[in-house]
């Protein structure tokens, strides 16, 4: 009976002995299978996975271009929107000094204009009140001129005593400051030595006053219509004459950025107007108060216009200069992919024309289509700059 049960024994601890050693060789061969997996090539057009290396085709090559890293220059500026006006310095309005009635207008709204030009002329009764007064003087000291004559002979002859001579000295005297004063009061009116002389030798009164343009530049207002009544500096102005070959922007900046401004700072300008048309400044005036409703500072710079080209009003792009330029590696825009958790990521060749390894990077300014890359990347590494959303999508969405 004991032989039996010592076999039955044995054969069950041959049976889990084999069944042990099925088991060992198939985990063994498990493994060496996934030995043998990795240390496989990854197939043409697919991902490594944890190395988040990429190998292309031949075929697939073609639509990569590749690039060297280089440095340029960033420029620190910012950006700002506002108006273009008027400079103010250089625009005037021009009114008749005197009250009266406008009876012709010569220049029209947009022509040009040169300093002394005839605008307009007026009827003013304070004009020919001066002239012949003007006139009158004339007349007493040609009078008392030629009775001072007279006295003198006659007070040399002994036909007049010294008192009557006196008198007669006084008169003439006093007729030459009448005189003068007269003069300067039609010099009042733009009148020059010449023609006060005109008009003192003719004795004619002219009716008509010239209003002349004070300075050059073109006509930016017209109020003027003959018959129409002027008083001085009621508005509007017969005419409006400004100085075009600068124009001021006025551009309403956050109060946080306010430090990055300084006088003398370069500005470009672009309008819509004019695509493609640049115009240089530099800020001459900033705000010395901040807006309560808005929080914003208005910024002033001058712009320089010699063609003529900007209106006053017009909407307007202005680039501000707030620090010397940094140098750092650069990337065309199309070289840095964002992932889907929102990094940054650029696709580097590794060595093998082949091979790209995507590679996260930090990001600064964005300038005439570059990134700046502040992490990551440095000056000589070549990258994907076309292309470089299809090795991502490869990476994460598998070969298309």
């Amino acid at each position: 009976m004991r032989r039996p049960i010592f076999l039955q024994k044995l054969k069950g601890r041959i049976a889990a002995a084999v069944l042990v050693s099925i088991g060992v060789l198939l985990l063994a061969g498990t493994y060496l299978g996934m030995e043998a997996i990795k240390a496989s090539p990854a197939p043409a057009g697919q991902s490594t996975g944890e190395s988040a290396t990429v190998t292309l085709l031949d075929s697939q090559l073609s639509s990569i271009t590749v690039a060297t890293v280089v440095e340029r220059d960033f420029p620190l500026r910012k950006e700002a929107v506002g108006n273009i006006d008027f400079n103010e310095d250089m625009s005037v309005q021009v009114f008749t000094p005197y009250p009266g009635r406008i009876l012709q207008a010569f220049a029209n709204l947009g022509d040009e204009v040169s300093k002394g030009q005839p605008l307009f002329t007026i009827e003013s009764p304070d004009f020919i009140a001066a002239e012949s007064n003007l006139i009158a003087a004339a007349a007493t000291l040609d009078q008392t001129s030629s009775a001072l004559t007279r006295a003198k002979g006659l007070y040399a002859a002994k036909g007049i005593d010294q008192n009557d001579y006196e008198t007669a000295v006084a008169s003439q005297q006093s007729a030459e400051g009448a005189l003068r004063a007269a003069r300067h009061a039609v010099a009042i009116f733009g009148k020059t030595e010449g023609q006060i002389d005109q008009l003192v030798a003719s004795r004619q009164v002219e009716t008509a006053l010239v209003i002349k343009s004070p300075i050059t530049g073109r006509i930016t207002a017209r109020n003027a219509a003959p018959g129409l009544l002027e008083q001085p500096g009621n508005p509007p102005a017969p005419y409006s004459v400004a100085d075009l070959s600068t124009l001021w922007m006025l551009a309403n900046v956050p109060e946080v950025d306010i430090a990055d401004y300084k006088l003398g700072a370069p500005v470009t300008v672009s309008v819509m107007a004019l695509p493609g048309r640049v115009f240089a400044g530099k800020i001459t005036a900033i705000g010395a108060a901040v807006d309560p409703n808005s929080r914003r500072v208005t910024l002033r710079s001058e712009i320089k216009d010699p063609m003529h080209e900007l209106r006053s009003q017009m909407f307007a792009t202005f680039v501000i200069s707030t620090g010397a330029p940094v140098r750092a590696p650069a990337v065309p825009l199309s070289g840095v992919v964002r992932e889907g958790d929102g990094t940054l990521s650029v696709w580097v060749v590794d060595g093998n024309p082949h091979h790209f390894t995507r590679r996260s990077v930090k990001i600064g300014l964005q300038q005439d289509g570059y990134d700046q890359i502040l992490e990551g990347l440095k000056a000589g590494e070549r990258v994907a700059v076309d292309g470089a959303i299809f090795l991502s999508n490869i990476l994460f969405g598998g070969a298309s």
